[in-house]
């Protein structure tokens, strides 16, 4: 333990995330108890006050606990507290706390306990100042010689220092050639106050000086003649310091005493009282705190000083006597007399961290064991190494990145949908179009492995899906214990959903030997819902809008029998062409070519082929891995449908739109009505009545919009969930023609889908369009780059404004145009071409741009392509360019 180190008599932490500064710290005898022992008063920026009374205590938490009396959330920030007579017609202490723009004193009083909880703590409001101006800091003291009571001296942000007397505003006086606060003291010697202007000297004014001046009405040009009466306010004497003050101090603890100390950036002055300079100090530190406090030699002053290398220095005017080791840098220092001992130096941190010590060095009782001599066994160490070894060698054979998990889970969830529908239908919409509308039940078994607590099971489906119950809660589960719980689901909105899986997720605590309440775990599954939930066959229609074809490897399928729940109803019996009715959207009709391997699948409604498309998909892959073929393979010929797809957009683009244009209109509308109420309320309170003036018509008139305004709205939001899940169908119809137009990977149509998808629902505060461009466009700059060598330079891009609605989604159709045409060029969808590109080092810790620059697309010869208007209705399959084959082997 080193000699230098202040030894730890009792600490507290004050909070999380709370700031606090200089003024933020006092000690008194606060609750008036007559005792002559000190407590602690702490005030953060957060507004929280504190008051401790600290003792020895053999635990941290235990001290903290029971030295603290009293803890009072206030509703502004805390600036500095006080302890003074501040009270008129009271010689009991109160505590003065400044806020930014409010003064308040209180008093703090303590009540005898009954029990063996303690004694009860109060604090009441005496009075409060409600200040015009932002206050910066305060002092206080005998003002203009006056005894028996306290005044209080504020100085605001603008450099007003405004005098309250108790109770009552005195007067205010602006300090000439203000820039800047500084810190300011009184001098009750000489009944002067001392501040350190922006110009860094130190100047002394009188009270009396300061009581005569000009009025601070408002702020004058000293160089204009005076427009009232009164005295041109100038200092008494003035001292030059070279540097800023970081605080002022006039110590009274000694009549004899007349000095004024100054802690510079760089140097502590003392000066008389009458500003000649008694001695300086230079520092080779950064002060952060000071505090002057009596010495035992006559003639001297002791002085507490902190610096920021986490030091508490004590010096005897210009001489260090002694140095300590603090855990934290001090913003605050001060010296208190305590039960069980005096002169304990209190500190405080700009971060909370409160801490008495002294300082000084503690008895070592610790006596060094006598060690046992025995002879070693060495056949007994050399099995104990073999054995480590071997451990050390598992370990590394088997270590990994991430830790491992069990190898069996606590819980097994089994999910079974049953294959009819139900009867009765459990679906609050009873038809749809003259259709009515089905519920599937499904039932979740949850099997437990090891014991289980505070089992919770959570259904999550995709809009407009619902479920009869979405929570259960389960009981407690021991070893091999089961629970089943049954659920319907159906349709509940007049669009089709965009997916048809639904979640389950399951919350539970496991628990330990060392925890017995449990741990906390979460496991997650997955359940399809099958598509006759959601549609039913029909007639094929004779004319349809949108086409979409696959090809494939194989011969045609007979469609009655990948589809054998639809084939009973079905009109063809060949198996050629299979229709489906959407309970809320179009028919879709899948038709097989007899002389090729193609299908077609069209419809009226672009979003509403792909549930069709992707169960089609999904079931061949299921019918021919039951044949064993391997090398099935489906492909999409073109043209991508961007057209149709762009429709999607634009209309959910305008919904988006309209939605803010409600929300203005509605902000604008809500408060003419509160105008015009306040109106009212003043005619209504007004003791002589007088005419409304139609007021009360055009009151219900507002009243008439803002109920019209808020209808529309949310007839609006209604149809923009519905609008975002077409979109979504749309994007994932999108996703699976480029995965199949270009044969991409599981892994690029993962990448390709979180950049067209990159939210699953609207926020006010984000939306589809905004973030699906700048994530096509970050493609656009990095893996799909024409020039790889400029993708480090992309990367170093600093990012625009935040994202917002924009004004049109011409950018975005150009970009995912863009898009399309470089994966159709061969262009691969990675992410591991970021990994290989040098980013500079300035940038390593760069977020996600805010904003998106626009793309610039250069030919070979540097000219800028211009996507032609064609592109954006087709894009055709092309063989990759003879320069993009060169750059891919290059790259």
């Amino acid at each position: 333990m080193s000699l230098f180190k202040a030894r730890d008599w009792w600490s507290a932490t004050l909070g999380e995330g709370e700031e606090f500064d200089q003024g933020c710290l006092c000690v008194g005898d606060v609750d008036n108890s007559g005792t002559g022992h000190d407590k602690v008063v702490v005030g953060s920026y957060m507004g929280m006050l504190r008051i401790f009374s600290p003792h020895a205590s053999k635990t941290i938490e235990g001290g903290q606990a029971d030295a603290q009396l009293l803890e009072v959330q206030l509703q502004n920030a805390i600036i500095q507290v006080e302890l003074g007579k501040f009270v008129s017609c009271s010689e009991l202490l109160h505590l003065a706390v400044l806020h930014p723009r409010k003064l308040s004193v209180y008093s703090v009083s303590g009540t005898a306990g009954n029990v063996e909880h303690g004694d009860q703590y109060q604090l009441k409001l005496v009075y409060e100042h409600n200040l015009q101006r932002t206050a910066c800091n305060m002092t206080y003291g005998t003002f203009g010689g006056v005894t028996g009571h306290h005044s209080l001296c504020i100085q605001s942000m603008d450099g007003m220092l405004m005098f309250f007397e108790q109770d009552s505003y005195s007067f205010g006086r602006f300090l000439p050639g203000f820039l800047l606060p500084g810190p300011l003291t009184y001098n009750p010697r000489t009944d002067s106050f001392l501040t350190v202007s922006s110009a860094r000297e130190l100047e002394s004014y009188k009270y009396e000086t300061l009581a005569v001046a000009t009025e601070a009405g408002s702020r004058q040009d000293p160089n204009l003649p005076l427009k009232t009466g009164g005295k041109r306010l100038t200092p008494d004497w003035v001292f030059v310091l070279g540097e800023q003050a970081l605080d002022l101090c006039v110590p009274s603890f000694s009549h004899a005493s007349s000095h004024i100390f100054i802690l510079g950036e760089r140097n502590i002055y003392c000066l008389r009282d009458n500003g000649q300079i008694h001695f300086m100090k230079k520092l080779e530190f950064n002060p952060s705190c000071f505090l002057p406090y009596a010495s035992v030699t006559d003639g001297t002053t002791n002085l507490l000083l902190g610096n920021h290398t986490n030091m508490l220095l004590v010096y005897q005017d210009v001489t260090l006597k002694w140095a300590s080791q603090l855990s934290f840098i001090p913003v605050a220092v001060r010296v208190a007399n305590f039960l069980d001992v005096k002169g304990v130096v209190v500190s405080l941190s700009s971060d909370g961290q409160l801490l008495c010590s002294y300082m000084g060095t503690d008895p070592s009782f610790f006596s060094t064991p006598k060690v046992d001599a025995r002879e070693a066994d060495y056949e007994q160490v050399e099995a104990e190494m073999k054995k480590l070894q071997k451990f050390i060698r598992e370990a590394t054979r088997t270590q990994d990145i991430l830790p491992k998990t069990d190898s069996e889970d606590d819980l097994c969830i089994t999910t079974t949908v049953s294959s009819s529908m139900d009867n009765p239908s459990q679906a609050l919409i009873h038809d749809i179009n003259g259709l009515p509308v089905p519920s599937v039940t499904v039932q979740v078994k949850v099997k437990a492995s090891s014991v289980v607590k505070s089992s919770k099971l959570s259904i999550g489906v995709q809009p407009p899906l619902a479920v009869t119950q979405e929570q259960f809660v389960l009981e407690a589960m021991g070893v091999g214990s089961s629970k089943v719980v049954v659920f319907s689901a159906f349709l509940n909105g007049h669009y089709p959903p965009a997916d048809l899986t639904g979640d389950i997720t399951v919350s539970y605590s496991s628990p330990t030997e060392l925890n017995p309440k449990g741990v906390p775990k979460v496991l997650q599954s997955r359940f399809n819902l099958p598509p006759s939930l959601v549609c039913v066959a029909c007639p094929p229609p004779k004319a349809t809008k949108f086409k979409i074809t696959v090809d494939t490897n194989q011969p045609p399928v007979d469609l009655s029998s990948i589809f054998r729940e639809f084939s009973a109803k079905s009109e063809d019996k060949d198996g050629n062409s299979l229709a489906f009715q959407l309970l809320s959207g179009a028919k879709v009709t899948v038709l097989a070519s007899k002389t090729s391997q193609r299908y077609r699948i069209q419809s009226d409604s672009f979003e509403d082929m792909w549930l069709v498309v992707k169960e089609l998909v999904h079931r061949f892959d299921q019918h021919f891995s039951k044949l064993g073929i391997k090398d099935f393979k489906k492909s999409f010929s073109g043209p991508l449908p961007l057209e149709e797809y762009f429709l999607s957009v634009d209309k959910h683009f305008q919904l988006r739109v309209s939605a803010q244009k409600y929300q203005d209109l509605l902000s604008e509308r809500a408060v003419q009505f509160r105008a015009i109420q306040r109106r009212l309320l003043t005619r209504f309170k007004d003791k002589t009545p007088a005419p409304l003036q139609n007021l009360d018509t055009l009151m219900d008139a507002t009243y008439s919009q803002v109920m019209a305004l808020a209808e529309a709205a949310e007839e609006n939001r209604a149809l923009l969930e519905e609008a975002f899940v077409r979109l979504r169908s749309a994007t994932h119809l999108l996703v699976l023609l480029l995965s199949l137009w270009q044969g991409l990977t599981p892994d690029q149509t993962s990448i390709l889908e979180a950049t067209l998808l990159p939210l699953l629902q609207d926020t006010p505060q984000l939306g589809w369009e905004e973030s699906c461009d700048a994530a096509v466009s970050h493609l656009l700059r990095t893996c799909l780059s024409q020039n790889p060598k400029d993708q480090a330079t992309s990367l170093a891009q600093t990012g625009g404004s935040v994202l917002g609605l924009p004004s049109d989604t011409a950018r975005l159709k150009k970009h995912i145009t863009l898009l399309c045409e470089r994966i159709g060029k061969g262009g691969r969808l990675t992410l591991a071409s970021e990994a290989n590109v040098q980013v500079p080092a300035q940038v390593q810790n760069l977020a996600v741009p805010g904003g998106v620059e626009p793309i610039a697309e250069l030919a070979g010869d540097g000219e800028e392509i211009e996507v032609p208007q064609e592109a954006t209705k087709f894009i055709k399959k092309k063989q990759p360019s003879k320069k993009t084959k060169k750059d891919e082997t290059s790259g």
